[in-house]
């Protein structure tokens, strides 16, 4: 296949939807030769953050000489980011070469009678393909929905089973209450293995430490109160935790001093399982961590700002962090969200913020909410509210209704946030003004 018919073949296998359960992808790899049994992991999941953790970690990983292979969902900018090696994507060659592989191996077990593998289980498989093929030392898993029946919840090899914030979310497949959901994300604890997860809510927490004594695992919680001498800012922050002092990170948000107090931790208790990294390693490796699309400045004068709040903790946190950072600035919101997420609650989280709300439809996505109907739920809770058609006029928009000291924030989902960054960035290289006037 030429990478238009691979795109094409997983367009058509993700017409299929999600499978909750391991026995197709199972089926799969065992007919691939079962490449994860080659591999080990650290195992992340959680409801918001665990993308955050999981870029400290593989770039910590990376600093300190190790090869990383790194396994993400969903993905900002190309489809090819889901899988990376030392923060590479993989190339096109062999996405094509092994997605002719896999779809080989399934016309193969669908002849036979047996159910086809989703997008997601292809997905997962040729990942696991290329981390082998690369001799990848690590590999730095995310769950993609829960844990105990999440497709990669197939490995066995589990260094570290790595829990990031667990809230209410995907309610309608992981259960109704913080108890469930969380059981459900400790679905990835594995005998053998050691767990580590941030501090959560007292439900949560429970049920973790009920699933890692089941297994006779070791539970470590890193609890961001331990952190001292912290230092808020949008280019850079500090933090000293765990004996280490003044600690710096260049992702933004209050809530990601919480994740990088989570990544030390882990890399604390990954020397015991042959992964030391030192001093100098750990400090240069949350540094250099990049993680689009949180909180993530793309522009300046007025600050342009894109983020993936996309269910209810994560609204929240978003709304703690504008009202730290831009006390007292006007805010303009582009809001665009998906139809099956906890919308109201986004909009209750954030709305008060805004002087003005653009929404916007997500592009090419069957799940979006219309930006007509989002802003007719706006308007409970917001005056002033304008949908519009496309991405690109909600940009020229906000520019318009905002100078040079405001804020503009993009949010509700990552599904679009990668096409209006290229858009933002590409008006900014054409030398578009910031900022005209706004006083309308």
């Amino acid at each position: 296949m030429n990478e238009r018919e691979a795109m094409e073949w997983i367009e058509e296998r993700g017409k299929m939807g999600s499978v909750y359960g391991l026995d197709s992808i199972r089926k799969l790899l065992d007919a691939l030769g079962n490449p994860q049994e080659n591999l080990r992991f650290v195992h992340i999941a959680g409801t918001n953050g665990k993308g955050s953790v999981s870029a400290y970690i593989s770039t910590i990983l990376k600093c300190a000489g190790y090869r990383v292979g790194r396994y993400i969902s969903p993905t900002i900018f190309t489809y090819r980011e889901r899988i990376q090696v030392g923060e590479r994507p993989i190339t096109k060659k062999r996405l094509c070469d092994l997605l002719t592989q896999i779809r080989n191996v399934t016309e193969m077990l669908e002849k036979n009678g047996e159910p086809g593998p989703t997008a997601f289980e292809i997905e997962t498989a040729m990942a696991f393909l290329y981390f082998v093929e690369k001799e990848c030392d690590v590999v730095v898993l995310e769950t993609g929905l829960g844990g105990r029946m999440d497709a990669t919840n197939v490995i066995r090899n589990t260094m570290a089973a790595v829990f990031a914030s667990i809230s209410m979310d995907h309610m309608a497949v992981l259960g109704n209450t913080l108890e469930k959901i969380a059981k459900q994300k400790a679905g990835i604890i594995k005998k053998g293995c050691r767990v580590i997860s941030m501090r959560q809510q007292e439900d949560a927490e429970r049920v973790l430490q009920e699933e890692a004594e089941k297994a006779g695992c070791p539970f470590v919680s890193a609890d961001v109160s331990e952190a001292a001498d912290i230092r808020y800012g949008l280019k850079k922050q500090r933090f000293s935790y765990g004996g280490y002092r003044n600690l710096e990170i260049a992702l933004a948000g209050t809530w990601q001093i919480e994740n990088a107090v989570l990544a030390v931790r882990v890399m604390e208790e990954l020397k015991n399982p042959g992964f030391p990294v030192s001093e100098k390693q750990l400090r240069k490796g949350l540094l250099m961590t990049e993680w689009p699309g949180r909180l993530t400045v793309i522009g300046e004068k007025p600050y342009f700002i894109v983020d993936g709040a996309h269910n209810e903790d994560a609204s929240a946190k978003l709304a703690d962090s504008l009202r730290f950072y831009f006390t007292n600035k006007r805010i303009i919101y582009i809001m665009g969200i998906l139809r099956d997420k906890e919308y109201e609650k986004i909009i209750r989280n954030t709305a008060e913020l805004a002087e003005q709300i653009i929404t916007v439809t997500p592009p090419d996505n069957p799940r979006a909410m219309h930006a007509y109907e989002l802003a007719q739920e706006v308007r409970r809770f917001h005056p002033s509210v304008t949908a519009v058609d496309s991405l690109a006029e909600a940009v020229e928009m906000s520019r318009l209704l905002a100078d040079k000291d405001s804020v503009i924030v993009a949010f509700g989902s990552l599904s679009y946030l990668g096409r209006l960054i290229q858009l933002v960035k590409s008006k900014d290289s054409r030398g578009d003004s910031h900022g005209r006037s706004g006083k309308n």
